[in-house]
């Protein structure tokens, strides 16, 4: 924004709970439709949707809008004089404290210390629903994530697609809508042939350096101990189901049945002291069992979108934007992979999943044209782009300035075990979902254990320990707290001064969170959310250090001690929704 020019003081009230960016927003809307009325602005005049937003820079107010921008040419003038016709056309309001001109007409908005006083009681107010809306209308959203298959322990990428995916569930019914979560595996196929082989192999007492070991085996330590569950008959129960191992080392099934149970069972027992769950299990058999490949090729061919040549089924992805038509089956009657995929995703819309989204390692990027493709070509209302991709980089993980690769477990990969024992949950949890997914991600587990300030998560996590740390000191010293006279008490915002301007970027930040979660949401992008309680975190930290809490005055100190509780609520609120603790001393 260029600086400001001209200037329009205020002395309607905006309804009592009403986020300060939708008053603006109100305010404007109403302004234009003064302008209507008094003929400057044509009644038949098209307007597109202005922005109302927060500048970059916060010298140049609190809110600004494109409003006069796009007015100009409806009302065939500039957009200077427009934005002037503008300002005098909105309503008075208490919230308003000044409007600014500034640039080529663009309106700077400078909200009242009434309006901060209001927004801070709603935080109070509504307590840990702060930052929640009702987007999603409590329509179902699926949100599948991790769909590894039950070939040996979850790896450090595992644990980056279950955080991102968790999250994104929690933001997401934090929108409003009504969430599934859902695991994905395939209990069938070759690489489950191989972790059978492996099992076999080492319940006949051979080791991965003998001759007889198979091919393409798993060599991790890991097998060894499921082969000694199988032949001690060892129950495992997964899923909803119980295996026990017969101990007949020639039954390859069994053997198939047991080490995919009790490899269910290890993931499982790794997600939850992550802390995360799911509410279904779908596994990739029950698309055969059920017939549901079967029915949806023969969907596909009904609906005139395949072809036969070479005796193989093909499917012409390229109708809707592949790069190359597809083969469904190929010459020998198998089908390719990405067919189960499309019959998969098929079954979440069945389902009621309005809305589906799939975390997934970026590895996987090749499959997602076609499988939409195909879910398009059954011409069966499902809306496109349907489901939503999330793919996610790899991590790499850093010990003592040099990468950790191997694990004393899995043999060939670090496991989330190991680095949740290592780094503890919180600070994986935080590392893992801090950075946008496409962006590659180095861990640092020095960083991660570190008891520092450059430690986002122990940053974060120490502000909202010291907020209760001043509540107890309140009671050591004999002080009272009365919330009710803190929230009437004017709050600290005149003047230019550092405590002053401290004060007004704590009830900004404060102000920013449930914008933050509904574009979290709407975009999938849960790293929004740490981002921003870092930046909530230091603000607070300023605030810290430029004012006494504990001071005799009560005036002050309710003042002072609400708008700290108003941070630690939001602190509290944020962390939940990154599945991270919120400690109240450390």
């Amino acid at each position: 924004m260029a600086a400001a020019q001209d200037v329009a003081d205020f002395s309607v009230n905006p309804p009592p709970s009403a986020p300060p960016r939708d008053v603006v927003r109100t305010l404007v809307s109403q302004g234009i439709a003064g302008l209507r009325a008094a003929g400057t602005l044509p009644a038949d005049a098209t307007l597109a949707d202005f922005v109302v937003e927060r500048p970059k820079d916060r010298s140049h107010g609190d809110f600004s809008s494109n409003a006069a921008m796009l007015l100009a040419k409806a009302a065939r003038t500039n957009p200077r004089a427009i934005a002037q016709a503008l300002v005098q056309a909105l309503p008075a309001s208490d919230d308003i404290a000044q409007v600014e001109i500034a640039g080529p007409g663009f309106l700077n908005f400078r909200l009242s210390p009434a309006a901060w006083q209001r927004a801070l009681r709603e935080v109070h107010a509504q307590g840990g629903r702060y930052g929640r809306n009702e987007d999603g209308g409590g329509r179902m959203a699926g949100v599948e994530y991790v769909s590894a298959n039950p070939t040996g322990p979850l790896h450090v990428g595992h644990g980056r697609a279950a955080v991102i995916g968790d999250c994104i569930a929690r933001v997401l019914a934090a929108n409003g809508w009504d969430v599934r979560r859902e695991f994905y595996y395939n209990d069938a196929g070759v690489q489950i042939e191989n972790l059978a082989l492996s099992v076999q192999a080492r319940a006949k007492g051979l080791s991965p350096q003998d001759s007889g070991w198979p091919e393409d085996g798993y060599r991790g330590d890991y097998i060894a101990d499921v082969a000694r569950a199988y032949l001690d008959g060892a129950s495992v129960e997964s899923d909803c189901r119980t295996v026990t191992g017969s101990g007949d080392i020639d039954d390859l099934d069994a053997i198939r049945r047991f080490s995919v149970a009790w490899l269910r069972r290890e993931q499982n027992a790794d997600l939850a002291a992550f802390g995360v769950a799911f509410d279904v299990y779908f596994l990739e058999s029950s698309l055969y069992d059920e017939g549901r490949v079967e029915e949806t090729v023969r969907e596909l061919v009904a609906h005139g979108h395949t072809y036969e040549d070479g005796g193989a089924l093909w499917l012409r992805t390229t109708d809707y934007g592949d790069d190359k038509d597809r083969v469904m089956r190929k010459s020998d009657g198998t089908y390719t992979y990405f067919v189960p995929d499309v019959a998969y995703h098929r079954s979440k819309w069945q389902r009621g999943y309005q809305r589906a989204i799939t975390e997934l390692g970026a590895d996987h990027h090749g499959s997602l044209a076609r499988v939409r493709a195909g879910l398009q070509a059954l011409d069966a209302g499902i809306p496109e782009g349907y489901p939503e991709y999330v793919l996610h980089q790899m991590v790499t993980v850093m010990r003592g300035g040099e990468e950790v690769k191997l694990s004393k477990r899995a043999g060939s990969y670090l496991t989330l075990r190991e680095l949740i024992d290592e780094a503890g949950s919180d600070a994986t949890r935080w590392f893992l979902v801090a950075r946008k997914p496409e962006s590659q991600l180095v861990f640092d587990i020095d960083l991660a254990r570190s008891q520092s300030l450059d430690n986002p998560v122990y940053y974060v996590q120490l502000s909202h320990a010291r907020i209760c740390g001043l509540l107890r000191q309140l009671g050591e010293r004999g002080l009272s707290f009365d919330l009710e006279a803190g929230l009437t008490q004017p709050l600290e915002l005149d003047g230019d001064s550092s405590a002053s301007r401290a004060t007004r970027n704590l009830l900004i930040d404060l102000s920013r969170w449930p914008e933050i979660v509904a574009v979290a949401g709407q975009q999938l992008e849960p790293h929004l959310l740490a981002t921003y309680l870092l930046e909530l975190a230091q603000a607070f930290q300023s605030y810290y250090n430029d004012h006494q809490f504990l001071v005799d005055d009560d005036a002050t100190r309710n003042a002072r001690v609400a708008l700290a509780l108003a941070v630690r609520q939001v602190l509290a609120n944020g962390l939940d929704l990154l599945g991270v603790s919120a400690p109240e001393a450390m």
